[in-house]
């Protein structure tokens, strides 16, 4: 069972411990097993709103597929000391992913993972992260950023987009639909980030029919999706789910799969695979497709 450990720190803040652990919470009471651990150089942590915290001061032994989270925190706090900085490379170095919720940033920049690598924290303190990390590139006023297994956010809310990303990117966009619409968070900040999931870029709408077509399609993008396989699942004519589809979505049922089939394929890419490889388990039926839209983004 893959493990998500959150790396508390003094004075951190609430809600960017618990939106990402009620979105793997609600993930693992859908299916999606999850086992969360919260670890500290302290076992009583305090918090900026006030409600005492309690963290092991021992690590779980972590595997490749696990998450590091480091929340964020209002300063002036005791940082993480050298040996949690080591542990937060090690687990890098094998594998693993990390991510820094808004100051979490910081913790990844003194642990060295944010050198050459684009990266984001809140708007507030982004100036100061890039004076602190010269050779890292601050992208600015984006809800997050991931480069090579290091992710971080602009912080406090945001912290459950990068957490849908996140089971978004390891189960596919519909378990992360899922536990969107379970949390009542499928109406998105839209935003200007790239990153940005397009399985939550286009939940903006109360429009629940389109809702339980973007449900199915979300399931299923790597397969073929006929209008009348839509249509019969939601008791609509064609010609309804496509006008119902573009006026909720401003996308064309097809349109809306085929940018899920193209952010799986641009994930399978940055973690190795082939054009070939990341085109076939994405659902494109031939790689030339696949070089074709990546050439127009």
């Amino acid at each position: 069972m893959p493990r998500v450990v959150f790396l508390l720190i003094p004075r951190v803040h609430l809600l960017d411990v618990a939106g990402p652990a009620q979105v793997f919470s609600t993930a693992a009471d859908l299916g999606y097993k999850h086992a969360l651990s919260y670890v500290s150089e302290d076992t009583h942590v305090a918090t900026v709103q006030g409600v005492p915290l309690q963290a092991e001061r021992v690590w779980p032994h972590l595997e490749p597929d696990d998450l590091v989270i480091v929340p964020g925190w209002r300063g002036p706090t005791r940082m993480a000391g050298a040996d949690t900085l080591r542990r937060l490379r090690e687990h890098h170095a094998a594998g693993g992913t990390v991510a820094g919720i808004c100051a979490g940033a910081d913790a990844l920049g003194r642990a060295g993972l944010l050198d050459g690598r684009r990266c984001t924290t809140h708007h507030a303190t982004q100036d100061e992260l890039a004076r602190l990390y010269p050779t890292a590139e601050v992208v600015r006023d984006v809800l997050y950023v991931e480069d090579k297994r290091v992710v971080t956010s602009a912080g406090v809310a945001s912290g459950i987009d990068v957490a849908l990303h996140l089971l978004s990117t390891r189960h596919g966009p519909y378990a992360a639909s899922q536990v969107a619409r379970a949390m009542v968070v499928h109406a998105r900040r839209q935003g200007a980030s790239p990153q940005i999931s397009a399985m939550l870029r286009h939940r903006s709408h109360h429009d629940e029919t389109v809702h339980r077509i973007q449900d199915l399609i979300d399931a299923r993008f790597t397969q073929r999706l006929t209008l009348s396989t839509l249509a019969d699942a939601v008791g609509c004519s064609e010609r309804t789910v496509t006008r119902l589809f573009r006026q909720a979505t401003g996308l064309t049922p097809l349109a809306y799969q085929t940018a899920l089939r193209l952010e799986r394929a641009e994930h399978l890419l940055g973690q190795g695979a082939t054009t070939e490889t990341a085109a076939r388990e994405a659902g494109f039926g031939d790689p030339r497709m696949l070089r074709r839209l990546r050439a127009r983004m």
